[in-house]
């Protein structure tokens, strides 16, 4: 995964003005007409997967850098402007409702552009998994409210962009797709991941590190029957009645072992589930998934029979998930010192003189152009750092 990190994305309420509406989009059709132009389609639908142009995207636009209606906003503007016969690209989707309706959406697109049912099924498959994943198999304390579904109109290639909300922290976090780059639902899928800040303990299914624990996952669910997996599981669940199994996770080898030096600090309730969803234990039994996708698409399947079956394996089996955040990058702290990782210049670079061709070419009045370059300047991270101090990734 392109670990493309964090920044301040918190959520504010209210609309966008009209005026402000109107103008994004006048300058985002302008603009995509001459990128798609230059570049193509495709290379469109990459850089939308790239969390830190997409940022520069919404900054350029017109609106404010730290805010989650950057997404939320930017994807709305994109999705009533991108026209297959202007622009070679389609979007459907956003909040709420809207979000739900994307399969039905695809569906539509599918048969306007004749991309016979298979195609289009394909299409409707990787907008449920996309945001399966990032509500289940990564469990990160924000709860999915955006799905945007990017599509290359000529021949399928999609971005998706969505994006989760911690009510109570007042944080949001962005996840990025991109079919080009994509070889696996489950392992390593981002193009790249925003957010504000790295969180502890974060269950995150899809790491590379977790390849023991989903397989582990798919043989308990497809092997124990769900009458003894739910025995196991209740047998397994912390309680003041079970001193024995609070005295192992307690223990400081297995904390250590599974959750680092910090596990005293985390209550055994947050990690494991009070309930599973039974019903969709018994559909898995039934369908006999063979690997953890197949297990993760299972109707009704979600974050806790996810949580509950990762720490079976881990209980049982010694086969222990990940607790690392995939998120690697923040602007929010650390951001000249080079902390956790020096800045990618050539990715900012990039960014910058991508978008910088694009509003030099588009045909836009002077003062808008003016505006656009300015803003561009002074959006990215790089640009906040001191001149002699290091920017960070």
């Amino acid at each position: 995964m392109q670990r493309s990190g964090v920044a301040d994305l918190r959520l504010h309420p209210g609309r966008a003005p009209s005026w402000l509406l109107d103008r994004m989009k006048r300058m985002a059709d302008a603009l995509f007409v001459v990128m798609v132009d230059e570049h193509g389609a495709a290379e469109c639908l990459r850089r939308l997967g790239d969390p830190l142009w997409f940022q520069a995207l919404s900054n350029v636009l017109g609106y404010d850098w730290d805010s989650s209606g950057s997404t939320t906003v930017t994807c709305g503007v994109l999705r009533s402007v991108l026209q297959s016969s202007r622009h070679g690209l389609a979007a459907t989707g956003g909040k709420g409702a809207r979000s739900r309706r994307v399969p039905e959406d695809l569906q539509v697109l599918g048969d306007q552009l004749g991309f016979g049912d298979e195609l289009t099924q394909n299409l409707i498959y990787a907008s449920r998994m996309t945001a399966k994943v990032d509500s289940a198999a990564l469990q990160d304390g924000h709860q999915l409210y955006h799905h945007t579904f990017f599509l290359d109109t000529e021949n399928g290639r999609w971005t998706v962009v969505q994006q989760g909300m911690n009510g109570g922290a007042g944080t949001s976090r962005r996840y990025h797709w991109v079919s080009e780059d994509l070889a696996d639902f489950v392992e390593e899928p981002h193009s790249g991941i925003i957010a504000q800040q790295r969180c502890d303990f974060v269950l995150d299914m899809t790491a590379r590190a977790s390849r023991g624990s989903r397989e582990t996952s798919v043989a308990l669910a497809c092997e124990e029957s769900p009458g003894r997996l739910r025995n196991l599981f209740y047998d397994c669940r912390p309680s003041s009645h079970n001193a024995s199994l609070l005295k192992w996770s307690d223990s400081p080898s297995n904390s250590q072992r599974r959750f680092g030096a910090r596990a005293a600090s985390i209550p055994l309730h947050r990690l494991f589930p009070d309930h599973m969803d039974w019903d969709a234990v018994s559909r898995v039994y039934d369908v006999q998934p063979h690997d953890f996708e197949q297990l993760l698409a299972v109707r009704g399947v979600g974050p806790a029979t996810i949580r509950g079956l990762a720490l079976l394996s881990d209980m049982c089996y010694g086969e222990a998930p990940s607790w690392e955040d995939p998120v690697r990058m923040t602007f929010a702290f650390g951001g000249k010192d080079g902390v956790p990782f020096p800045v990618n210049r050539k990715t900012y670079d990039e960014a910058i003189a991508f978008l910088n061709d694009a509003i030099d070419r588009a045909k836009l009045d002077q003062k808008t152009r003016l505006d656009a370059f300015r803003r561009l300047r002074y959006c990215l991270p790089m640009s906040r750092a001191q001149p002699n101090s290091q920017p960070m990734v």
